[in-house]
């Protein structure tokens, strides 16, 4: 996907040099797709005049389009601020707009909304991408202020102004930080004015941005926009290690992402009994050691066995000993409730599929099995011994009436004038019964 804020000659990006491939949608996050474009409006009703502005990183706002211009997504357009104009990218505007309002601002009262001044002209992007273009060495210079007043303090992000009149910091700090003095040197040093604002360490990941341990890009700094809090249960309730190098992200924080599968935790646990209740059995009371969801499955282990004597059991065979403890009853082994699970079929290639060690043997070539000599035979009559033997292809062919129309009747030993039929000869060669006469050939004619 293209950036959308790529010069118009040579299309690369000006803010993060990705060669206009950036996950999120370009360089700034929170693209939007209006899925309403291309409904039209009941006859008589005017569009809705509210538009949403979006910003760098994740900032919008929303304004009032008072002159009733034609806007589209993707749109520059500058807009009243205070004090001076700023510079933004329309996101949405129409009815999704309205419904934007409901859930973003439910208390928004379209009267009191800034307005949109015009559409920008080409002085104002050349004047706002000179202004992205300052925020960088001006961020550097600003950390080397707060160092020399040994502020406790991190700037992580500058943001300017449109009209290059007004600069925002961003900044981390732990505790309260008195700022006073560096305001003024800043205003000094880069003739503007100065505002500062602390942000959390989960806002300044979502700004700097990164890759996960994931393997993706952090979700903070893509998609996602409410920071809800993360506690520690929520990662017990997954059966999950307690171990703060795994759990944590790159804003030292535990992690979005353990939110995001946490309801259908909850929901597949409802059916499973607490695992605060020991079985009760008749050589002791088994305690439970861990669960797997996915698999349904609880495992417990009778007192002093440890994990040798680990027995895994459904939760519906789990609660049938609880209730046979109620009742006074205890089981002798917890081996006995062990559910016989059923062998998955082995798999069979119906639709002529390859297997995956299909070319491990189809390079390796086989040896031909070479026979034993008979130490009996003549050299002269071995294939390959004499040099002078020719190719039977090569010798002339002589045709022998007698010999080709002649068959030898087994019953009485004489011979016929019949047709001769044919028979293939086995490929083994069969050893002759008498070793002594090996070389000798046989007459055809001879009687048998």
């Amino acid at each position: 996907m293209s950036c959308s804020s790529c010069s118009s000659g040579g299309g690369t990006p000006r803010g993060c040099k990705d060669n206009g491939n950036c996950s999120s949608g370009g360089c700034n996050k929170l693209e939007v797709y209006d899925w309403l474009a291309n409904i039209a409006l009941p006859n008589g009703q005017s569009p809705y005049d509210i538009v949403e502005v979006r910003f760098k990183n994740s900032r919008k706002s929303f304004y009032r389009n008072s002159r009733s211009s034609s806007l589209l997504a993707g749109d520059v357009v500058v807009v009243e601020t205070s004090p001076g104009i700023d510079i933004g990218v329309v996101s949405v505007v129409g009815e999704l707009a309205r419904i934007q309002v409901r859930k973003k601002a439910p208390g928004f009262k379209p009267m009191e909304a800034r307005k949109i001044v015009r559409v920008a002209n080409q002085e104002d992007i050349d004047k706002w991408i000179k202004a992205r273009e300052l925020e960088k060495d001006v961020m550097f210079a600003s950390r080397t202020l707060a160092l020399n007043l040994n502020l406790q303090m991190k700037i992580s992000d500058v943001e300017y102004q449109g009209d290059l009149s007004k600069a925002t910091f961003y900044y981390t700090a732990e505790g309260r930080v008195d700022f006073r003095q560096l305001i003024k040197d800043m205003a000094d040093a880069f003739k503007i004015r100065v505002e500062m604002r602390q942000v959390g360490a989960r806002q300044e990941a979502s700004r700097l941005g990164g890759i996960g341990s994931c393997g993706r890009e952090l979700c903070c700094s893509t998609w996602l926009t409410d920071f809800r809090s993360v506690s520690t249960s929520a990662a017990r309730y997954q059966q999950l290690s307690l171990n703060p190098q795994k759990l944590a992200g790159q804003c030292g924080k535990l992690k979005c992402c353990l939110n995001y599968e946490l309801d259908m935790y909850l929901e597949a646990m409802k059916t499973f009994p607490k695992t605060d209740i020991k079985l009760q059995m008749e050589k002791g009371s088994a305690s439970h050691v861990k669960t797997d969801v996915f698999k349904r499955e609880m495992w417990y282990s009778l007192f002093g066995e440890g994990v040798s004597g680990l027995v895994a059991l459904t939760p519906e065979r789990v609660l049938e000993v609880i209730q046979m403890n109620k009742e006074g009853k205890k089981p002798r082994e917890l081996k006995e409730y062990v559910e016989v699970l059923k062998v998955a079929p082995e798999y069979s290639n119906v639709v002529g599929q390859d297997s995956l060690n299909r070319f491990e043997h189809t390079f390796t070539k086989k040896k031909k099995k070479k026979g034993k000599p008979n130490p009996n035979r003549p050299q002269g009559e071995r294939r390959n011994d004499n040099p002078n033997r020719q190719n039977d292809s090569s010798k002339p062919k002589i045709n022998n009436p007698q010999k080709d129309n002649a068959k030898v009747n087994p019953l009485a030993g004489e011979t016929t004038g019949d047709p001769v039929i044919k028979r293939k000869r086995p490929n083994k060669r069969r050893k002759p019964n008498n070793p002594n006469a090996a070389g000798e050939k046989k007459n055809p004619n001879e009687n048998v």
